[in-house]
């Protein structure tokens, strides 16, 4: 049985109290993100909006509507999906200092729209999606190709650390090279940001978010058995190599479309498993994962709601947040394990 598993009837108790209030969490976070902004439009008139029966200010529609709602969506989104790539990959490689950035796939998503931005100098926000995805499928097609001759998983994560330094060499040989605007251009990318999916592109983020959440929900079975040991679940009759790689390119999915949306946020995908296991006290995948997807949705909320604190004064970029609320989880986490 996986390590952490406590007794059934204490397990179902602690179980419903927890996802109670990670539900109740997300949802008032939720509706937060629809109700705080620079305009303070009251409740009643944002669930007219929403209904599509409000007849009153144009502008407020389009707030609620082209701004609000699909940054709020986007926030629940990204944080699910770097969550549940972070647990992934901490469980494959047994590494709690793993997340989606280890591998080099949001380097090669960050060296794709360098790429564009400062080389090519196309700025427009399909080009910037395009170049981030084409980066990261690039890297991804790299790793998987080393995961056929490869079949230690810790030189393959040498291999992925590798990648991202000749990515990120190949982006500050750009960066010196360009004209300042373009740096500038690039830099406020890679702050990241949950406010630039509009309505409109909304469904093509859900779309491969939930195809990729969905790849991991049915990779359960196989995660619990890789915390017994590759050799235990060989025994079981795990294809090792073929779950590898389907983990492989189920994270790289996630953490491709995130960065190609929202540019590279750093610390969900590293500190929130780490929480989910803090409230469960469990390794058990098919009550891990599940909590992972509704703490990494909570943190980003969070983590969107703080950048607006300032109000009319202007926004926090996100990356100046997210270490806020990660880096004292990680902190802790290697001073209890020592």
């Amino acid at each position: 049985m996986c390590s952490g598993i406590i007794s059934r009837s204490m397990t179902r108790r602690h179980l419903r109290w927890i996802y109670a209030g990670l539900a109740l969490a997300l949802v008032a976070l939720f509706c937060g993100g629809l109700l705080y902004g620079a305009v303070r439009i009251p409740l009643r008139d944002i669930v007219q909006i929403l209904l599509r029966s409000y007849e009153g200010k144009e502008a407020w529609q389009h707030i609620v509507l082209e701004s609000r709602l699909p940054q709020t969506v986007t926030a629940l989104l990204a944080g699910s999906s770097l969550a549940v790539s972070g647990l992934m990959l901490q469980t494959l490689f047994k590494n709690p200092l793993a997340g989606p950035s280890i591998l080099g796939i949001s380097d090669g998503a960050n060296l794709g729209v360098a790429i564009a931005m400062i080389y090519l100098g196309a700025a427009s926000y399909l080009t910037t999606i395009v170049a981030a995805l084409t980066g990261a499928f690039v890297v991804l097609l790299i790793i998987l190709g080393f995961s056929r001759k490869v079949t230690s998983n810790v030189m393959l994560l040498i291999i992925g650390i590798m990648v991202g330094y000749l990515a990120s060499s190949v982006i500050s040989i750009l960066n010196y090279h360009a004209s300042a605007d373009k740096v500038h251009q690039y830099v406020m990318w890679g702050m990241g940001d949950f406010s630039g999916v509009s309505l409109s592109k909304l469904p093509w983020l859900a779309g491969f978010s939930l195809a990729g959440l969905l790849g991991a929900l049915l990779l359960i079975k196989p995660l619990n058995a890789l915390l017994l040991g590759a050799r235990y679940a060989e025994n079981l009759g795990v294809n090792i190599l073929r779950v590898r790689n389907w983990l492989l390119i189920v994270t790289g999915l996630l953490t491709a479309v995130t960065t190609a949306f929202c540019g590279p946020v750093a610390f969900i995908g590293l500190a929130v498993p780490h929480i989910a296991r803090l409230l469960l006290t469990t390794d058990n995948h098919r009550v891990l994962l599940p909590a992972t997807i509704l703490c990494g949705a909570v943190v980003a909320l969070i983590c969107n709601l703080i950048c607006f604190l300032p109000g009319e004064s202007g926004v926090i970029p996100l990356n100046a947040v997210t270490p806020l609320i990660g880096a004292p989880v990680i902190i802790y986490v290697i001073a209890r394990k020592r």
